[in-house]
């Protein structure tokens, strides 16, 4: 098999933060067979296996081969008088796979409308939004094993599906690649989601289906955050905190305005972007690197802002938030 496989190519039209590096190596492949053979005939070099780029920062130039999952195709492949199980290749755009199914009329994933990356990410990050996470309509995945170049089926369990997590983040980071998904989706009647704040205030005056749900989410997320082709960003730069039951007890003593939610573990998640907010960083911008107006977890790149420039404002920030709140805050964009 000849491979289209390109030297000193910039990235950055491959990275919704619009960050100007260079890889050594670059090929897109639609194929699983295709991937295995650039594998098999660059097997010295380092990878970086690029999705839609939308959960990545990168910092300098990658001196190895990075491989962009391009291959498509959705279909069912299974169906009974209430379920739908739906195939979808890792190369498709998470947010047009979305708009697949709500034309099917298949629920599920209405929640998760106009998250930006690709179908193949989406477990790794285990995406949420809106009292949804991708866990709650995840069956399996097919994985080839970067380094036995074996592809192996992960169930739900499997996957060890965390808060924004999943073994493909942690145990397996770096030695996996997800070629395609399976999901279960409803048959109509769905069963809908409005729990989350401000959802159910925009859908006033709406029939409270999949289609409108969807709709509304668009709506909220295209008020609060911004196009990354029009602003690069990366979506929410920071992980929400998860506080021990005591830990929250305390801060609540000296914050009783924070908002939070309770966890089932007896734990409390509070808002990262309270915090930041908090801490007047919301709109702060140096040079073109900054913090968003409307939504203080977004980090953005208003035009020449270097990957290190970014990777500096996180750290600035995260560290405040430590200096004053005693938490810790995790980074949810993964930077390289």
């Amino acid at each position: 098999m000849v491979l289209n496989l390109q030297n000193d190519i910039s990235l950055l039209p491959y990275n919704t933060f619009g960050i100007n590096v260079k890889s050594k190596k670059f090929i897109g492949i639609k194929t699983t067979e295709a991937l295995i053979n650039v594998l098999n005939q660059n097997e010295e070099d380092a990878l970086l296996i690029l999705g839609g780029g939308s959960n990545l920062l990168l910092t300098e130039d990658f001196d190895g081969l990075t491989i962009r999952m391009e291959n498509q195709g959705i279909e069912i492949i299974k169906e009974d008088e209430d379920w739908v199980m739906v195939k979808a290749a890792a190369g498709e755009n998470w947010h047009d796979f979305v708009l697949w199914c709500l034309e099917k009329n298949l629920g599920g994933v209405e929640n998760l409308a106009l998250i930006p990356g690709s179908v193949g990410a989406a477990p790794i990050q285990n995406i949420g939004a809106y009292g949804v996470e991708l866990k709650e309509v995840f069956e399996s995945c097919e994985v080839l094993n970067l380094n036995t170049r074996e592809i192996k089926t992960f169930s739900k369990k499997e996957c060890e599906f965390g808060y924004r997590n999943s073994i493909f983040k942690d145990k397996l980071k770096g030695q996996s690649v997800i070629c395609s998904v399976n999901f279960k989706l409803s048959k109509p009647p769905h069963k809908i989601n409005t729990t989350y704040r401000g959802l159910s205030e925009k859908l006033a005056g709406r029939s409270p289906n999949i289609q409108n749900i969807a709709q509304a989410i668009i709506e909220i997320r295209s008020e609060k955050l911004p196009n990354p082709s029009v602003i690069g960003n990366s979506g929410s730069f920071f992980k929400n905190p998860v506080l021990p039951s005591k830990q929250w007890i305390e801060l609540q003593k000296k914050y009783p305005e924070i908002p939070h939610y309770p966890e089932q573990d007896g734990k409390v998640k509070i808002p990262a972007a309270w915090l930041i907010d908090t801490l007047g960083f919301k709109g702060y911008r140096k040079n073109d690197a900054g913090v968003h107006k409307n939504q203080a977890l977004v980090l953005v790149n208003y035009g020449e802002a270097s990957g290190l420039e970014i990777k500096k404002l996180a750290q600035e920030i995260k560290g405040k938030v430590m200096e004053v709140f005693a938490i810790d805050l995790e980074f949810e964009v993964n930077i390289l």
